[in-house]
Parts: C-alpha cells; sequence; structure tokens
C-alpha cells in the first residue's frame, strides 16, 4: 500500500465505521447490550484507524483541491465545512460517550449518546460524500 491509496482506505474505514454505528444502535434498540457494546467498540477502532490514516496521508501529501465548479462547488464546500466543524468534537464526544458506557453510567452515557450518535454518523458518512466528490 502507498500513501496515494490512503484516501480510498479513509472512505473504507468511514463508511465501516457508520456501519457499526448503525448496528450498535440497532442492537441497544433490540436490548442487546453486550452486542452493542462490542459494535460500539468495533466503530471506536475503525475510527481511530482512520485518524490515524488521515494524520499520515495528510503530513506526507496535504490537502487536494476541489476542481468542480457551477452549483456542485457551493454544495461540496456546505458538506465539507460541516464535515470538519463537527468532525472536531466527535473525539472527545465519543471518548466521553464510550468510558460512560464503559463505567456502566447508563444514564449519563444514554444523555451523551444521543447526541454523539447523529455526529458521529453525520461525519462518518461525510466523510465518504467528500471522498466520493473530490476523486
Amino acid at each position: 500500500m502507498q500513501v496515494t491509496d490512503l484516501p480510498a482506505l479513509n472512505a473504507t474505514l468511514n463508511a465501516t465505521a457508520a456501519g457499526w454505528l448503525v448496528l450498535g444502535y440497532v442492537l441497544i434498540r433490540r436490548g442487546k447490550r453486550r452486542a452493542h457494546r462490542l459494535a460500539m467498540l468495533a466503530a471506536f477502532a475503525t475510527s481511530s484507524l482512520f485518524l490515524l490514516s488521515y494524520l499520515v496521508y495528510h503530513a506526507q501529501v496535504g490537502s487536494r483541491l476541489f476542481a468542480g465548479q457551477g452549483w456542485i462547488r457551493p454544495v461540496y464546500f456546505a458538506i465539507l465545512i460541516s464535515h470538519v466543524v463537527l468532525a472536531a468534537s466527535v473525539l472527545p464526544l465519543a471518548i466521553v460517550t464510550l468510558t460512560r458506557g464503559l463505567r456502566a453510567r447508563y444514564d449519563a452515557h444514554r444523555r451523551i449518546a444521543r447526541r454523539t450518535l447523529p455526529i458521529w454518523l453525520y461525519v462518518s458518512v461525510t466523510g465518504v460524500v467528500v471522498y466520493l466528490m473530490l476523486y
């Protein structure tokens, strides 16, 4: 694997994390706590691998300019800006949410998870969208 392969890997990791997040949500709604825990740990691990790969890529290559013109340009930047702003909040939110769940502080976990899940899912999905729009 070369550094130029990392954007595709990053998109795959984002899509995989989104899948784990959705599965984790479905599992907890069905009352399957242990399976929910495993799915959410998998989502966290996948997102952590994404972050590492993302940092390596951007340290080596830098940023890629968006070449689109016309109506798609403001659409791209609206998605990108919302993605970047919310992505900055995902790591601390995910750590706090995960910590509360692992410490069996379920009421506090549930309160923050209701905010963390949609933000984390949005960031994961829009990460794939940004990749598709760039490449």
